[in-house]
C-alpha cells in the first residue's frame, strides 16, 4: 500500500481515495470508451452507467466484505472534460461505517453529559469518566479499522484503478 492510487500522497491515509483526471475527449466519447471497455469479453469487472455516472465492481466470485467499488462522474468543464473518481467499500458498508462513528459520537457526549452532572454534584463519576476517555480510543480504533480494510481491498483498488486508466486513455 506504499504506491497510492493516482499518485497522491492524501490518498494513503485517506479511506476513500478521490482522484480528478482531465482529457481532451467529449463526455460521450469518454463515456462510450467505458462501454466498450466494459463489454469486452475478457472483462471481469460489473458495472452501471447511468448518465453521466460510472459505478464499478469487482468480480462476484472475489468480491468480500471489503470489496472496493469505483464511482465514476464525466463532466464537461470548460474545454476538457473530467473524469472524477472515488474508490472505496460499497455504499452499504460506507454507511455502516459512518453509522459507527456516529454512535461512538452520541455516546461520547451522553457520558460526558452524565459525567459533568454528577462531577458538578459531587456524586460517583468514575465510571462516566472513565467511558468518556473510552470513546475517543474507540474512534482511533474504528480508523485504523477502516484503514485494515483498506489495506485488505488494496489489490482490488488497484485493480479497478488500472480498469479506469485503460478505458480513459485508449481510443478505439
Amino acid at each position: 500500500m506504499n504506491d497510492p492510487i493516482h499518485d497522491d500522497e492524501l490518498n494513503r491515509i485517506l479511506l476513500k481515495p478521490r482522484f480528478r483526471i482531465e482529457l481532451d475527449a467529449s463526455e460521450e466519447e469518454v463515456i462510450r470508451r467505458f462501454r466498450e471497455k466494459l463489454g469486452e469479453k475478457d472483462c471481469v469487472y460489473g458495472s452501471k452507467i447511468v448518465d453521466h455516472h460510472i459505478v464499478i465492481d469487482v468480480p462476484k466470485s472475489d468480491e468480500h466484505f471489503w470489496s472496493p467499488q469505483l464511482h465514476v462522474e464525466v463532466e464537461k468543464e470548460e474545454e476538457k472534460t473530467i473524469v472524477k473518481g472515488i474508490l472505496g467499500p460499497k455504499p452499504k458498508i460506507w454507511t455502516f461505517f459512518i453509522f459507527l462513528h456516529f454512535a461512538v459520537a452520541v455516546t461520547f457526549f451522553v457520558f460526558f453529559v452524565v459525567f459533568y452532572s454528577r462531577w458538578s454534584l459531587d456524586q460517583d463519576y468514575e465510571f462516566y469518566m472513565v467511558m468518556c476517555l473510552l470513546m475517543p480510543v474507540l474512534w482511533v480504533v474504528l480508523y485504523f479499522f477502516g484503514q485494515l480494510g483498506k489495506k485488505f481491498g488494496y489489490k482490488q483498488m488497484v485493480g479497478l484503478h488500472n480498469f479506469l486508466i485503460k478505458a480513459i486513455r485508449d481510443p478505439k
